[in-house]
């Protein structure tokens, strides 16, 4: 289903939860199993599967890290990764091939993130990008995903000991100190999966959208020409990706907590399980006419749903909106002769149905 207005719709009625505790029957009579693909996706408790109260409750929490003013702060920090990864990229041989994805998008928004809470050893940084990745690889085999679970809880686990022993001025301490006042309502459990909601959501989202802004001018060098001639700004290169691409394709999972009469006779079952699919509603053409599909920064309406809607909007949208107005520029200014060096129907999409994104993006910097 392709329809923004009726996604909307979903994503703000109140009888549509993301508490699989309360509104998944599936859940609540013990029939998914921790091998389940997408069982991390549904077990943790924090904000993403939190319904009413208990989502306001985690939610304040939270946004203090993604404040107006603390996310402004960040540029010149952004500005300052940009500048060392160019530097590096900039060694690679003339004609030489490398791969953007591994060594300019991924970077940024995983070092971002890490700073902001925290995360300080390079070990613990690699194992959270791992088992971030495994989490999106929707295919996973049983193993892989009782190995992932196993680690993640662990390299959490580690990080909140060796904060409670030595805080910091970083948002991980703030979280710790709230759990551990005595009159809070945040649960250890909550803690560590808020962890893990915003150090992984909160670079492989922003990873997706510099690859998929990078592909599209390259492989529309039209538009790139617009941007470069002042006709089009940077603004309209990242909200057009948002809109043709979104980073997260399709999103697990919401309930029915009651029976809701959609369009056309259809009736969503009280505890049917819902996907947000959107990277379709991006391209309604309801909305964007026939040519939906086509990458346009000059295109009238950009309006799209790659962030969420409602109480569950994406609260490190501002961030991941930063991080490409400041890495897009950056790159394309850097080396102006930049081409993709593969077809583009060579390029594999990553191995998720819920992450949209390359494998890799291959690329020579100079001819």
């Amino acid at each position: 289903m392709t329809s923004q207005p009726l996604l909307k719709r979903l994503l703000t009625d109140p009888r549509v939860s993301k508490d699989p505790r309360r509104h998944w029957p599936a859940w609540i009579n013990g029939e998914i199993s921790p091998q389940w693909p997408l069982y991390t996706w549904v077990a943790v408790q924090n904000m993403f599967t939190a319904y009413g109260s208990d989502h306001r409750r985690l939610r304040t929490l939270v946004s203090k890290a993604f404040t107006a003013r603390r996310t402004a702060a960040l540029r010149p920090r952004i500005e300052e990764m940009a500048g060392a990864l160019l530097d590096g990229l900039a060694a690679t041989p003339p004609g030489e091939i490398t791969d953007l994805r591994e060594g300019y998008a991924y970077p940024i928004p995983i070092q971002v993130i890490c700073e902001l809470f925290g995360v300080e050893d390079e070990a613990t940084r690699e194992g959270l990008r791992r088992c971030v990745d495994s989490i999106f690889h929707t295919s996973a085999d049983p193993e892989e995903v009782t190995a992932t679970y196993t680690e993640l809880y662990a390299l959490l686990g580690a990080l909140v000991a060796a904060k409670r022993e030595r805080p910091g001025d970083d948002m991980t301490s703030v979280l710790i100190s709230a759990r551990d006042e005595e009159d809070t309502r945040l649960s250890e459990q909550e803690l560590v999966d808020t962890l893990l909601l915003m150090i992984g959501a909160g670079h492989e989202t922003t990873v997706n959208l510099l690859d998929n802004a990078i592909h599209a001018l390259l492989t529309h060098p039209e538009q790139l020409a617009l941007v470069r001639e002042g006709k089009a700004g940077w603004d309209d290169v990242i909200e057009e990706t948002l809109r043709v691409q979104a980073p997260v394709a399709n999103l697990p999972l919401r309930y029915a907590a009651e029976d809701i009469e959609l369009a056309d006779g259809i009736t969503l079952r009280q505890g049917d399980a819902i996907i947000a699919a959107y990277a379709a509603a991006g391209r309604d053409p309801e909305l964007y006419g026939d040519d939906g599909a086509r990458f346009d920064v000059l295109r009238a309406t950009k309006e799209h749903l790659s962030f969420g809607h409602g109480v569950h909007f994406c609260l490190g949208a501002p961030l991941a909106r930063l991080e490409a107005a400041v890495a897009l520029p950056a790159l394309f200014e850097r080396f102006p002769e930049i081409a993709l060096a593969a077809a583009p129907d060579e390029l594999q999409q990553v191995d998720s149905f819920i992450s949209n994104g390359h494998r890799t993006l291959p690329v020579r910097l100079r001819p």
